[in-house]
């Protein structure tokens, strides 16, 4: 697996991720959950900590289509 792939479970980080650009790979199932795979591992991870933080801003109508939009992708593969 390439190192610079970012993984996460969360909808809402996945999500803050898409709305900020960030290239998403995909989709990985491992047993009966998803992950959510991104380019740029470093750059999602400081992404990440500020989210945890509660130091990102990002424009609600993008973030709002970004939850739907792998909420979509999600509930697709897991029929």
């Amino acid at each position: 697996m390439n190192n610079d792939v970012y993984l996460v479970k969360d909808l809402y980080e996945a999500a803050l991720l898409y709305s900020l650009d960030k290239k998403f790979l995909g989709l990985r199932q491992e047993g009966t959950f998803y992950w959510f795979q991104f380019e740029d591992k470093a750059g999602c991870e400081r992404i990440a900590n500020d989210y945890w933080g509660k130091r990102v801003n990002v424009n609600a109508k993008i973030y709002a289509e970004a939850v739907r939009t792998l909420k979509d992708r999600l509930f697709a593969r897991s029929q």
